[in-house]
């Protein structure tokens, strides 16, 4: 019989899983699923959420079915080390949708919160088919972690 945790763990590489890839089977930009972070850690002036590496690292789990955290070390989606600063579709060790390399955003934390709310609304034609976090304390925490990543 399967413990409860095993069964956890099956559900959610499952879901990940079906969640990536666009039916493509080369190198594209990657899908994942919906994720709402938890309550915000701190709050600064203006009423704009604080990012949390910590919890954001914790987020990013379901992102790694497909992107990788190691520097040219892609998966479905491109590696995310570096995102920061960076043009999308840029990195020439992935081969990205005709839409995202030419998008002629570069990352930064506005141009990712724009773009991981709603992905392809942001970039239409992208391929990365990913519904999207809606939750902004979650997309917060994401960025922290992604811009950690250097």
């Amino acid at each position: 019989m399967k413990t409860p945790n095993r069964i956890v763990i099956a559900a959610f590489t499952l879901s990940a899983l079906s969640a990536c890839g666009s039916g493509d089977s080369g190198n594209d930009e990657t899908t994942v699923t919906e994720t709402s972070g938890g309550p915000p850690e701190t709050a600064p002036e203006g009423g704009e959420e604080a990012g949390s590496a910590a919890a954001g690292e914790r987020l990013f789990a379901q992102c790694m079915a497909c992107h990788s955290v190691e520097p040219g070390r892609n998966g479905l989606g491109p590696s995310l080390h570096g995102v920061f600063g960076r043009a999308a579709g840029a990195d020439a060790s992935f081969s990205y949708s005709p839409a995202m390399r030419d998008s002629g955003i570069t990352w930064t934390a506005e141009e990712l919160d724009r773009f991981i709310e709603r992905p392809m609304q942001t970039i239409p034609g992208t391929r990365m088919s990913f519904i999207g976090v809606r939750d902004p304390q979650g997309r917060a925490d994401l960025i922290a972690y992604l811009e950690t990543l250097q």
